[in-house]
């Protein structure tokens, strides 16, 4: 109940969103597979890190799409993502030729990760217009590509950075002209609704903590799940 309660302030702070649930690292060590099944029927997809993860619940009975947050770690994996309904956040240039070099029979949905400062993941903006184009052009790739990236310090609500992140994500999605995008995590989704875009990524607020070190008035509604 107090998944679902989570959950259902996530989408509530955001109804124009589409909430998908982070399961990564075994739902935050709350059991994976237990908080997919007690989601499946309001969640429309699912985050995880990579393809174990992703097989796992297929084999359980999930669903939804699934998408690999850390996209493939080796070309085969394409093959597989394509066959299970996966999707793929694409981060690098590996993981790029190895979708646009597959032999699959049937289109994967693909997300493009933009490096905006956090510096960890994803491609650098000013490769992003380049990077989108090919992927757009390649009949391996579903045409609706959604753009996203990772904020470093939204928690930190005065922090000015998250705003400049935003300035440049907002700068390579006007040059792609993309359709799709995805911004928030947990901390951007209770405090920064400037952020809210088509899908909004919640993990560490589902399960019940605020990712505020202070009081603020939609974190303060969360319910531990543990």
């Amino acid at each position: 109940q107090a998944l679902r309660h989570n959950f259902a302030l996530a989408q509530s702070l955001a109804p124009d969103s589409k909430t998908m649930p982070m399961v990564k690292a075994n739902a935050y060590g709350h059991g994976m597979l237990e908080v997919a099944e007690a989601l499946a029927d309001i969640a429309p997809a699912f985050g995880v890190a990579c393809i174990e993860e992703a097989l796992e619940l297929r084999e359980a009975g999930i669903s939804q799409p699934i998408l690999l947050l850390e996209g493939t770690f080796s070309a085969d994996e394409v093959s597989i993502a394509a066959l299970k309904g996966f999707w793929l956040m694409v981060e690098n240039q590996p993981q790029k030729e190895a979708i646009l070099s597959a032999d699959i029979a049937q289109p994967v949905n693909v997300w493009l990760g933009v490096d905006t400062g956090m510096h960890r993941l994803g491609f650098p903006p000013e490769e992003a217009e380049k990077v989108y184009a090919e992927l757009s052009q390649s009949r391996n790739v579903n045409e609706q590509i959604v753009v996203a990236t990772h904020f470093a310090c939204a928690e930190e609500l005065d922090n000015d950075f998250t705003n400049k992140q935003l300035t440049t994500f907002n700068n390579v999605v006007d040059a792609v002209s993309a359709t799709q995008t995805s911004l928030a995590n947990s901390a951007s989704i209770l405090g920064r609704p400037e952020t809210h875009r088509d899908w909004n990524r919640p993990g560490y607020m589902l399960y019940g903590a605020s990712p505020f070190d202070h009081p603020q008035e939609n974190g303060d509604q969360l319910k531990p799940v543990m």
